[in-house]
């Protein structure tokens, strides 16, 4: 049987497969449509198996807020290019609402999620991964829950590589969103300093000694100023007794520099926030509310949210392939031995 264009072009609409897969499929199936997209269904499962083993860290974020449930989702692609593809964009903003209707407890009863198209979810991924030509795959989703009295604040950066949600008591939408865009920018991964682990801080504070003196070596050589090494790096670390005893020291200076004692105590308070702003960096690097607030660095975001009464409860960012070692890979060798071969 002779296949016509518009025989490719039904084939084509239906599977979403290129142009000349679909005539060879047609060619094989002596024109039987049904029969071709059972073979090129079986043919893109098996390139997709093949796909099963590359790494995905590229891809899209999504967001979808229903009431007072926001869902975050990762979708993962092999290229930036595929990400921007139309397609893949829809995939990535049903899954985000399929999710956040259904709430799944975890990423397996995700992918075991019934899609629009009948098919769960998995499968839908295997499909678009033998469509697409690049291993799609869901990596990650979080699920957020505010009470009524509580706002959400909802920000996608950079093309919905970054997204982030929080939650805040007593704050409005916008400076919910506000809110998320800092975090989209700074990066912090635990709301206060009392949520980071002690372990961590340790050997934070040892990796910040060393880069310090690092450069302090270089400084040497081109006769800069050295740079102060710190004695701690996290609240955590500044005990009752580690500020009594700056404070004493403190007292000894000022005495020694003949400042009345009367005095002092409109000195010292100053010197201890200086203190303590010294010796944080790693609550600054980490804890959202220990940063210096983008919108207005001359707080933090912790002095900002009590100027206006507000609270962030909670927070969740998700960057595109945050955590994935990523491998060069030449796609165009690949492609070119693909056609040889």
């Amino acid at each position: 049987m002779a296949v016509t264009a518009g025989m490719v072009k039904e084939l084509r609409e239906k599977t979403g497969a290129g142009m000349m897969d679909c005539k060879k499929a047609l060619v094989e199936t002596d024109g039987d449509i049904e029969k071709a997209i059972a073979l090129l269904r079986e043919k893109g499962m098996a390139n997709a198996a093949k796909k099963a083993d590359r790494i995905a860290a590229e891809g899209l974020t999504d967001i979808y807020v229903d009431g007072n449930f926001a869902t975050i989702i990762e979708i993962n692609s092999e290229t930036d290019f595929v990400a921007k593809n139309e397609q893949f964009v829809n995939l990535v903003t049903e899954t985000a609402k399929l999710i956040g209707e259904n709430k799944p407890a975890d990423l397996e009863a995700a992918l075991a999620l019934t899609t629009a198209s009948g098919k769960p979810l998995a499968e839908t991924l295997i499909e678009a991964t033998a469509v697409i030509g690049e291993k799609i795959e869901l990596r990650r989703f979080q699920i957020l829950e505010k009470t009524d009295t509580q706002v959400f604040g909802a920000y996608k950066h950079a093309g919905s590589r970054i997204s982030v949600v929080t939650v805040v008591e007593n704050g409005s939408e916008q400076v919910a969103k506000d809110v998320a865009m800092h975090i989209a920018a700074m990066k912090p991964t635990v709301l206060s300093y009392t949520d980071l682990d002690v372990k961590f801080i340790e050997e934070e504070v040892v990796a910040l000694r060393a880069r310090i003196e690092i450069e302090n070596e270089d400084r040497k050589r081109t006769g800069k100023a050295l740079l102060r090494v710190p004695e701690f790096a996290s609240k955590r670390q500044l005990t009752d007794a580690v500020m009594a005893d700056v404070k004493t020291r403190l007292e000894t200076e000022l005495k020694a520099q003949g400042k009345p004692e009367k005095i002092w105590d409109k000195i010292i308070p100053g010197q201890l926030d200086k203190f303590v702003k010294d010796n944080t960096e790693v609550d600054q690097t980490y804890a959202l509310l220990s940063q210096s607030y983008i919108i207005d660095d001359s707080k933090t975001v912790e002095k900002y949210l009590e100027s206006i009464a507000a609270t962030v409860v909670t927070f969740s960012r998700v960057e595109v392939g945050d955590g994935i070692e990523k491998v060069a890979v030449d796609f165009a060798s690949e492609v070119m031995s693909q056609v040889n071969g």
